[in-house]
């Protein structure tokens, strides 16, 4: 198959203007160069020997389509230009030479679907800036610059009319033309520079939701466009161009869940088909921009700017709700923070929804401890792993009957799909708890999720499951890869519980856990044998799993955990008790929680309240308690009231030994 270009340009040498890269700091790989020159290419995990004149056709290569997409965006080349800046050895920029020549005399300009032809435009404008500007580059090949200048005349002609109609590919399409206009402004139509800024704005408040999250509700996705839209303003501000003020605002509200959605870690979680990674650079860039000290502080680890000031965040509309312990600006390392994020939240536009309501993620102590498995591969081929990655047995969550919570199908879902709805938050200062429920179209059976996240420290997870009909009832926590080697069951007493790398998982006595191998993948491509804890009934109309999740130092023993569920009055309220916690691990948690406000007894007070969570030490003094959704706080002995409110619940109240209970939230 033949391509060759006619030539468009006069014959001089055209060069072009130096543009931002908001990706070259990720190719920097000498041994990638390397292999390039040796014609041995590494896509998605899988190396093929292909040579530097490559037959882009190749026979070896088919069937693996995504495999050929990746070889086909060049992002090698960027490895290429860096290697050839750094050591001056000519085999690097004759492998790109030869390899981009090859490319255009056999590959029609208009053969790779429009997003693959954005970045192959993006990355041939990168890497061919970086060779003409290092130190010891002389001159390309006779001829070659001018071919590569009409083959991308070619390939955005084609682009520009062939743009994806909306989401990530659509920003990326028109993130390419952009970059083209600026680099080479005498290529192609004399408006396009307008036309790409123009659509690029389009495109931002489209995709971008009023919480600031990607409408296709995945954390990669959204990390990848945001780096576009935050890389597109830097352009522009070096060549003293302007967008509408709502660009700036709505990036600032992309850039907040960023902020939010990175764990302790500086990773970003995988969910809704994502890879892991960290986008600091990003966040740094936008600090400047649209200068946010709290973005610079969160991009450098709390090096530098100001820390955020919020811990427990909400993202509304994409459904996605942040707990996190602190910024570092405290007693604990940034790092080392606690961190959990709830998904309740409809799947995301488009096919990359995975079927994970009510999952979560959560780190600690500078580790992943119970993660999405992420994505792994497109690819349907048996064993069908794009099934078991998006299925809903691969999430956090409550599996019924085995079944996923929307039939699969490799794309969006035709059929009716589930449904999330959040029913409610109570921030205090020591004392957040997230509420939500799923229904699915596969089976009757509701599923409510309450998290309490307790004194910035441990949670505790309440599934409460109801059906009508007799269920198989499994819930599943997908722990990393590096815990695979080193987790336990222990099964006595009142408790079973799982003991991992950070963490232990506490269960109450009716549910017996079991450990099954999983996979956690971090980028596409790459999968890792991981443990999954599996916590499943037989049978049962009902039930409620009743979990602490409780990061541990590696020589700290696990809390004691006693769940009570009937106390004998009538009432839904449930009880759970920890002993062994605290910073000295000497204290004594309890925590009683309800549907509704109801009476409690907790310690010396009588509370009415939704739930209740208080600290003892020994000898049972009363150190502090908090309380949700409240009317009441009287002294048992005495009848003494702290609180009293007859109208509607104060969102919360907190009292401390010593000190007079203080509300907030509404009154």
């Amino acid at each position: 198959m033949s391509a060759q270009p006619k030539p468009i340009y006069e014959p001089e040498i055209t060069r072009p203007r130096h543009v931002f890269c908001a990706v070259e700091h990720e190719h920097r790989n000498l041994l990638v160069a390397q292999d390039v020159c040796a014609g041995r290419f590494t896509q998605i995990g899988i190396t093929f020997e292909l040579g530097t004149k490559p037959d882009w056709f190749t026979p070896v290569i088919d069937g693996d389509r995504e495999w050929r997409i990746e070889w086909s965006k060049f992002y090698y080349g960027l490895d290429l230009a860096w290697a050839f800046t750094e050591t001056g050895e000519q085999k690097f920029l004759v492998a790109w030479e030869d390899l981009v020549g090859s490319w255009i005399r056999q590959v029609p300009p208009d053969y790779d679907v429009s997003d693959v032809i954005g970045r192959r435009i993006q990355n041939w404008i990168y890497a061919w800036q970086e060779f003409v500007a290092a130190p010891h580059f002389v001159a390309f090949r006779p001829g070659f610059e001018q071919l590569l200048v009409t083959s991308l005349e070619q390939q955005i002609q084609h682009l520009r009319h062939h743009l994806s109609p909306e989401r990530n590919h659509r920003t990326l399409e028109l993130y390419a033309l952009f970059i083209a206009s600026l680099a080479l402004p005498g290529i192609g139509s004399a408006d396009l520079l307008e036309f790409a800024m123009e659509e690029l704005h389009k495109n931002l408040q489209c995709d971008v939701r009023a919480d600031g999250v990607h409408r296709e509700h995945s954390t990669h996705y959204h990390m990848l466009v945001l780096r576009s839209f935050v890389a597109a303003r830097e352009n522009a501000r070096r060549f003293g161009l302007k967008f509408p003020g709502s660009y700036d605002s709505t990036l600032e509200q992309a850039c907040e869940f960023a902020v939010h959605c990175h764990r302790p870690d500086g990773q970003i979680p995988a969910l809704s088909d994502s890879d892991t990674g960290n986008y600091s650079s990003v966040l740094r860039l936008a600090a400047t921009l649209l200068n946010r000290p709290d973005f610079l502080y969160a991009a450098t680890g709390g090096m530098e700017g100001l820390p955020p000031s919020r811990r427990f965040v909400s993202f509304p509309e994409a459904g996605y709700y942040v707990q996190r312990s602190g910024w570092g600006d405290r007693q604990t390392p940034f790092n080392q923070e606690r961190y959990l994020i709830f998904d309740c939240g409809a799947l995301g536009d488009g096919g990359h929804g995975h079927y994970d309501l009510l999952n979560i993620e959560v780190s600690a102590g500078g580790l992943p401890l119970i993660v999405d498995p992420g994505r792994y591969t497109y690819a349907e081929q048996t064993p069908n792993l794009r099934h078991w990655f998006k299925g809903t047995a691969a999430h956090n969550t409550v599996c019924v009957d085995g079944l996923d919570q929307v039939p699969y199908r490799p794309g969006k879902p035709k059929c009716p799909l589930p449904e999330a709805r959040f029913i409610e938050r109570c921030s205090a200062p020591r004392l957040d708890m997230l509420c939500g429920v799923a229904r699915s179209p596969s089976y009757e059976v509701v599923h409510t999720r309450r998290i309490f996240f307790i004194a910035g420290e441990y949670w505790i997870i309440h599934d409460r499951l109801r059906g009508d009909t007799p269920h198989r009832f499994d819930l599943r926590f997908h722990l990393s890869d590096g815990a695979w080697e080193n987790t336990v069951v222990t099964l006595g007493g009142r408790q079973a519980s799982v003991l991992a790398p950070g963490v232990a998982l506490l269960f109450n006595s009716a549910a017996v856990p079991t450990i099954e191998p999983g996979w956690v993948a971090p980028k596409y491509g790459t999968k890792r044998p991981a443990p999954v804890v599996s916590v499943a009934v037989e049978n049962r109309e009902s039930i409620d799993f009743i979990t602490a999740v409780v990061p541990l130092e590696s020589h700290e023993a696990a809390p004691e955990f006693r769940v009570c569920f009937d106390r004998g009055d009538g009432s839904d309220a449930i009880s759970a008790q920890l002993s062994g916690v605290g910073q000295s691990r000497a204290a004594t948690d309890h925590l009683i929680w309800s549907s509704s406000i109801t009476a409690h007894e907790a310690g010396p007070f009588h509370c009415r309240a939704s739930s209740v969570w208080w600290r003892t030490f020994g000898d049972e003094n009363l150190s502090e308690l908090i309380a949700c959704n409240v009317q009441e706080l009287r002294w048992k002995e005495t009848g003494k009231r702290e609180y009293l409110h007859s109208g509607n619940p104060s969102e919360w109240l907190s009292w401390e030994h010593g000190l007079a209970a203080r509300c907030g939230g509404r009154e």
